[in-house]
């Protein structure tokens, strides 16, 4: 089952983009080919190299399988994907000096993934080395560890309940989000002057009480689903509504309390060198 766990993974200031697919890494092709050649027209290589292969009779694009992956310009595409042994064949098709480099660090991703499921703590350790070194604090640090977590709890239970598709998983967290704060993602980003962009991320702009709360209705919402067990989706949004409810209530007796809105229109403050 596809995961829709995507990541950037980077080879020599180059980015790669990736998807968790059927237990292992698959890589778009057409990233790859930018990065081994510079060309200026990555897809346009790719598409001749695959017709020329396909003019060989050669196997290594039956390795390839269309999957979706976010575009520069935020949507969701389909794009030639190709998993680690795909690609060490498809790398063998290119001339460029860079190849051994790359398999070199093709080896080394896959590798890492796999430790980290035999050790899930190795990718904390490699988060919160990574937000150290943009300078976030530590207590910050952990809340953002601990909401990754209880977002991901969150997502196997949507997913266990039948939903696959990441389009579905957006709405579901605009209506929480809208729930507890007013506001869907992409409108909390303009609130907070983020860059609509899918390498800028809503919450690592968020300090400690919007991820407080961005937690409890992301908790509250699947718990509600373990309990209820929906089933289609105007049943998931119902739910993902009242779990958001719950935390907006909450976020409203702390403001409250505060004489103050908690909701912080830049998260420049969070970084230590910010």
């Amino acid at each position: 089952m596809n995961k829709e766990h995507q990541k950037l993974a980077v080879f020599q200031d180059k980015n790669i983009r990736r998807i968790w697919h059927k237990d292992e890494w698959w890589f778009s092709v057409i990233d790859v080919c930018e990065a081994l050649t510079e060309s200026l027209d990555s897809g346009a290589y790719w598409r001749k190299l695959k017709q020329r292969l396909n003019e060989e009779r050669s196997e290594v694009v039956t390795f390839c399988h269309d999957l979706k992956l976010r575009a520069p310009d935020g949507k969701m595409r389909e794009t030639d994907c190709a998993n680690t042994e795909g690609l060490f064949r498809i790398i063998q098709s290119i001339p460029s000096p860079k190849a051994e480099p790359f398999k070199l660090w093709l080896a080394k991703v896959g590798y890492e993934r796999i430790q980290e499921i035999e050790n899930p703590e190795l990718a904390q350790d490699r988060m919160k080395l990574l937000y150290e070194q943009k300078g976030y604090p530590q207590d910050w640090i952990d809340k953002r560890i601990r909401g990754i977590a209880i977002r991901q709890n969150l997502t196997d239970e949507w997913r266990e309940r039948g939903v696959n598709n990441p389009n579905d998983y957006a709405i579901l967290t605009a209506e929480i989000s809208k729930a507890t704060f007013g506001m869907t993602p992409s409108e909390y980003k303009k609130y907070k002057n983020i860059p609509d962009h899918p390498n800028k991320n809503l919450r690592d702009n968020m300090p400690d009480l919007e991820l407080i709360f961005t937690m409890l209705g992301e908790k509250v919402t699947t718990e509600i689903s373990k309990q209820e067990k929906p089933k289609e989706m105007p049943e998931h949004k119902k739910v993902a509504h009242r779990g958001g409810r719950a935390s907006g209530n909450a976020r409203k007796e702390v403001e409250k309390e505060l004489g103050r809105s908690i909701i912080e229109k830049s998260g420049s403050k969070l970084l230590k060198n910010g």
